[in-house]
């Protein structure tokens, strides 16, 4: 059978490293696809870079169009990224009857509705296995070999970045701002990092999970987004001493409707967690990335990997060629949906706002030593309906100005709704006590 012809629309670290497996592993590949894959086309704005990649045997032009035209292609593997030209090169490659291939989570996680529904309408497929976790097929695994099961919840360290700084601060009782310089130099982080430590490449990721997991639309604007740039050492030191570590988790929970709560919706957050630190999760150190998912039949499973990286993510852009070299001949109702749920069948479940978020949390206090401190404390977090799950009292590093000791007082709560805590840490800020803004970090059992 002839091979499937593949065009490639930018080929820097993850795109070379797409285009070096698929030759290395061309024997391996053809087995199982059933036919041959080749990447016959590629544009990159420096040609002569790309050809020194390809070889000779490769077509390489500047213009991203002149691929998405040939009507020899097949298959179109877009790896620019961005929202911009990548979404209307995207668009025009569906309107030209090409399947799409693209590792682009945040095109997808703000524009994915529209592109699916195109896509669907002119029956072409869009894969986006090397969009979440690079190498790990965590979308492979949602939107089909978890499909017998309700999805509950999936909690996942889906940025390697962030992780890895996580990881150093932890090790090395350093502070975020230390540790960000230490990953820019190593290359774990960009010139650039504010999509990484602000939370919002987890939150295009956690988005599309979510998406699959519970038959929703792609739904980027409503998700809760928190980084880790204002995490202190001094917090993941009293996270140790109560048994948990930190980290920056995506989460995705389907909340029921119950007699005291009438309301059933979606939580889709980002924030830095506290997690105990028996769970594996909590045991994922550097860049690497790794998500839980827990559903009805299959209780809790655990995916673990390289979340990033040229070979680990073409593993995926690969296996998403694979996938459509076996179906594209297919009748496309015969097809996994792009959001694993038939178009028709999708919820209109709401995605609830942080406030009716329900958790548990760490706090730290920085209050005067003084008697009475922590009964005005705990009267108010007991006037809010918030009850105490533990408690430590530690001297702080600081001396005030006036010569009197300040005192840490961390506390972790039972689950209550975010609004109350929210309206209990209002008041306890006021105190005169308070000496400093207070730490809030939520906190999951992932049980």
């Amino acid at each position: 059978m002839k091979p499937i012809q593949v065009g490639l629309l930018g080929i820097g670290t993850v795109g070379s490293g797409t285009f070096n497996v698929l030759q290395r592993n061309q024997h391996d590949i053809q087995g199982r696809a059933g036919r041959g894959i080749e990447i016959t086309m590629v544009a990159d704005l420096d040609v002569a870079r790309a050809q020194s990649i390809v070889g000779p045997d490769v077509k390489v032009v500047n213009d991203a169009r002149a691929v998405i035209a040939n009507p020899d292609i097949d298959i179109v593997i877009e790896l620019i990224g961005g929202y911009g030209i990548a979404k209307q090169l995207v668009m025009e490659a569906i309107a030209a009857g090409k399947h799409v291939v693209t590792a682009n989570k945040a095109l997808l996680a703000v524009h994915g509705t529209e592109i699916f529904a195109a896509a669907s309408a002119k029956g072409v497929m869009v894969m986006f296995e090397a969009a979440v976790a690079g190498g790990i097929p965590i979308i492979k695994a949602l939107r089909e070999g978890l499909t017998a099961n309700r999805i509950q919840w999936i909690a996942g360290i889906i940025n390697g970045t962030t992780n890895f700084i996580l990881s150093e601060m932890r090790d090395k009782g350093l502070d975020f701002d230390v540790v960000l310089k230490e990953a820019q130099r190593l290359g774990y982080a960009e010139a650039d990092p504010t999509f990484d430590i602000e939370g919002v490449d987890a939150a295009h990721k956690v988005t599309l999970m979510s998406a699959i997991a519970f038959g929703i639309p792609v739904q980027f604007d409503k998700a809760h987004v928190e980084g880790i740039t204002k995490l202190g050492a001094a917090d993941i030191k009293y996270a140790e001493q109560l048994g948990y570590r930190i980290k920056l988790l995506g989460i995705a929970k389907r909340r029921q409707a119950t007699a005291t709560n009438g309301t059933e919706g979606i939580e889709l957050r980002v924030h830095p967690t506290l997690i105990p630190a028996k769970r594996l999760i909590a045991n994922v150190e550097g860049a690497m990335n790794a998500v839980v998912v827990n559903g009805d039949a299959v209780g809790t499973t655990l995916y673990y990997g390289k979340g990033a990286g040229s070979e680990p993510t073409a593993s995926a852009v690969i296996a998403d060629l694979v996938d459509i070299a076996r179906l594209h001949t297919a009748n496309a109702a015969q097809r996994v949906p792009h959001l694993a749920f038939q178009p028709q069948s999708m919820s209109d479940t709401p995605v609830l706002p942080m406030g009716d978020v329900v958790t548990s949390y760490y706090l730290r206090l920085r209050v005067a030593d003084q008697t009475g401190v922590l009964a005005m404390v705990t009267g108010l977090l007991a006037s809010a309906d918030i009850s105490i799950d533990a408690m430590l009292q530690r001297e702080a590093d600081e001396v005030s100005g006036e010569g009197g000791t300040q005192t840490d007082l961390i506390i972790l709560t039972h689950a209550c709704q975010e609004s109350r805590m929210d309206k209990a840490l209002a008041l306890m800020q006021a105190l005169p006590t308070v000496l400093a803004p207070i730490v809030r970090i939520r906190k999951e059992e992932l049980a």
